[in-house]
């Protein structure tokens, strides 16, 4: 199996209720996004800023951040179209997010993107964001937002400043309740680490020390002096523990603890080993909430044979998890260093768990010249 020569691109549904402080949470993600460049799909009609440009109830148009990003304002009817745009390998982008409107059902967007043929985007999880200073009311106006809460992979409590501690915990204690197994973590004016939603993007030294000055780049510089700005602080609400194992994993004991990850435990991202079950391949593993996904590549020749795995989450308990994962570690059987002394039949039967969450590679994609059109000769030479 050969693996892609490109990822799937992540795509996150960002929602909540009018006033509940998306854009600015959108906006805080485009300023600090340390190179990485993001597709933005505004589904809504009205007036949206964005990082200080605006879209004006222009559906169907495309307009560039100047800062390696794109917006696009589309009606849901459009989200096809434009993902298959956003994801031509000409566009470049590392991360794609949907801002919902503020009336949007974000179940739906969640279904279409699930639903979706376009082999080149991986769900990134629904982000629900609640403002802490209007949530009881908001709940009387929209008693829907206990269905949105539901259904969220993480839920972002904003506005905190605008109460008290002990009104803080209760509204916490509210909204994990309705929320179930998601992740709930505090934030002031939406400033939450932009890795809980995706990775950074390492690009070459030279990209960046060539370009137009950024919105990014004045807002650095409007920090004042002795102020470190807020970056420091972003990783208070939430932790992340890493696994590394060079014992390979015993699949049906994994899938056990994948199928029983306790609440809070909002993504976890990595590669596993699965000795027996397949000598051949490392698996790359996406969880996101309730979703879950494994993608196998072949093992690279001299490839030191680990499972490595990074969570991350709120409220989680570091040291348990630890030890989850350390308790589903193959015994001496079914080592990769120990091969052939496990019952073949067995092993196969262990990893139908895995197999069942295995998706297809993507298609190599196309090569596009500086006009977004398709060039097959450039294609063929890369055949």
């Amino acid at each position: 199996m050969i693996p892609p020569r490109t990822p799937q691109i992540p795509v996150v549904v960002l929602a909540g209720f009018l006033g509940s402080g998306k854009t600015t949470l959108l906006n805080h993600l485009l300023r600090n996004r340390a190179g990485t460049r993001i597709g933005v799909i505004v589904n809504d009609f009205g007036a949206i800023e964005i990082d200080a440009m605006t879209v004006s109830g222009q559906v169907g148009s495309t307009v560039s951040l100047g800062n390696g990003c794109l917006c696009c304002a589309v009606d849901a009817s459009e989200l096809d179209t434009f993902l298959e745009t956003l994801t031509r390998p000409s566009a470049r982008l590392d991360v794609i997010v949907i801002e919902a409107s503020g009336l949007a059902e974000p179940q739906e967007l969640v279904r279409m993107l699930l639903a979706s043929d376009n082999p080149h985007i991986l769900y990134g999880g629904l982000v629900e964001v609640v403002d802490a200073a209007e949530f009881d009311r908001t709940r009387q106006r929209h008693p829907e937002i206990d269905r949105h809460l539901a259904v969220a992979d993480l839920v972002v409590l904003n506005k905190t400043d605008r109460v008290g501690e002990a009104e803080r915990e209760r509204l916490r204690a509210a909204v994990a309740e309705l929320s179930g197994p998601a992740a709930v973590i505090s934030a002031v004016h939406g400033r939450i680490d932009p890795e809980l939603l995706f990775d950074p993007a390492l690009r070459p030294d030279h990209e960046d020390k060539v370009r137009q000055l950024t919105f990014e780049d004045l807002l650095r510089e409007e920090e004042p002096d002795g102020h470190e700005g807020h970056a420091d602080h972003l990783h208070a609400s939430y932790e992340s523990v890493d696994f590394t194992s060079d014992i390979p994993m015993d699949p049906r004991r994994f899938m056990e603890f994948l199928d029983s990850r306790p609440d809070g435990l909002y993504r976890i991202k990595g590669f596993a080993d699965f000795g027996e079950g397949d000598r051949d391949h490392t698996y790359a593993l996406h969880a996101v909430g309730r979703f879950l996904r494994f993608v196998p590549r072949p093992w690279a020749r001299g490839e030191q044979r680990l499972t490595q795995l990074v969570m991350i989450g709120a409220g989680i308990d570091a040291a348990a998890l630890s030890a989850g994962l350390a308790a589903c570690r193959a015994d001496g059987a079914e080592r990769a260093d120990e091969p052939g002394r496990a019952d073949a039949a067995e092993v196969e039967r262990a990893m139908w768990g895995v197999l069942r969450y295995v998706q297809e590679q993507a298609p190599e994609p196309e090569v596009f010249d500086a006009h977004g059109t398709a060039d097959p000769r450039e294609a063929a030479a890369e055949a």
